[in-house]
C-alpha cells in the first residue's frame, strides 16, 4: 500500500463520522457490547489501543460488529503492526512515526494515521506521501490555535487531533480548515464501561456524532 493510498483510505474513516473513539478496553467481554453501542451511536471508527493484554482480542472481537471499521492505536513497532493486522484491524494510528513503523504499514497493506506534533514532522510525512496525520499530543502540543496555525502554510495536509480533545474544545478542532475529525476517550468512560452501561455510552456517541464539522 501506498502512502498516497493509506492517506485516502484515512481520509474516508475520519469523513465516517466527527469523533473516533479512542479505547482502552481491559476486558474482551466488553469489546462487542461496546462496539454497538459506539456504532449505534453514530460513531463507527474504533481506535482500540494497544495498551492492555486484551486489546488484539479486543480488536478481533469488535471486528465482528456490523458497521464498524476497527483500527489499532499505539502502534509502535512493526510487530504491532503485524499483531494488529492479523487480529483484523482494518486501519492503524501512532503517537509518532519511524520509518520503520511506516514501512511495516505499507507492506502490511494497513493504513496508517501517523502521528505529528510539528512543521517538521507534518512535513516529513508529506514528502512520504501521507497527507492526513493524527495531531498528537493535542492539547500539550499547542492545542486548536497551533493547528490553526498550520491550515495556510501546509493546506494539503489534514489532521485527527487526538490527546486532551473533550466535549468542552472538540468543536474549536472540528471548526478548523485542516481538521477531518477529532479523536476522544470521553464517548466511552471507564466507569460506564466497567459498569456495562451501554445505552448511557450509546448516548454520549450521539452527541458526539452531532457535532458540528468545518
Amino acid at each position: 500500500m501506498t502512502p498516497q493510498d493509506a492517506s485516502a483510505r484515512t481520509a474516508e474513516i475520519c469523513r465516517l463520522a466527527p469523533i473516533v473513539p479512542v479505547l482502552v478496553v481491559e476486558d474482551v467481554a466488553h469489546a462487542e457490547p461496546l462496539a454497538r453501542a459506539l456504532v449505534a451511536g453514530g460513531l463507527p471508527a474504533l481506535e482500540v489501543t494497544l495498551r492492555t493484554p486484551a486489546a488484539l482480542d479486543v480488536i478481533a472481537a469488535m471486528a465482528r460488529v456490523e458497521g464498524g471499521v476497527v483500527g489499532a492505536g499505539t502502534l509502535i513497532t512493526p510487530d504491532d503492526v503485524r499483531a494488529a493486522k492479523a487480529a483484523g484491524a482494518q486501519f492503524g494510528v501512532s503517537p509518532g512515526a519511524t520509518d520503520a513503523l511506516l514501512d511495516a504499514c505499507e507492506a502490511e497493506d494497513l493504513p496508517l494515521l501517523p502521528g505529528a506534533a510539528t512543521a517538521s514532522e507534518a512535513m516529513r510525512l508529506f514528502e512520504r506521501g501521507y497527507r492526513v496525520l493524527k495531531f498528537f499530543p493535542a492539547e500539550a502540543a499547542g492545542g486548536a490555535p497551533f493547528l490553526k496555525s498550520l491550515a495556510s502554510p501546509l493546506p494539503q495536509i489534514a489532521f485527527c487531533p487526538t490527546g486532551g480533545v473533550s466535549p468542552q474544545n472538540a468543536a474549536t478542532y472540528l471548526g478548523l480548515p485542516n481538521v477531518l475529525c477529532a479523536g476522544g476517550s470521553w464517548v466511552a468512560p471507564k466507569d460506564m464501561v466497567m459498569a456495562e452501561n451501554w445505552s448511557g455510552i450509546e448516548a454520549l456517541a450521539r452527541d458526539a456524532a452531532a457535532l458540528p464539522r468545518a
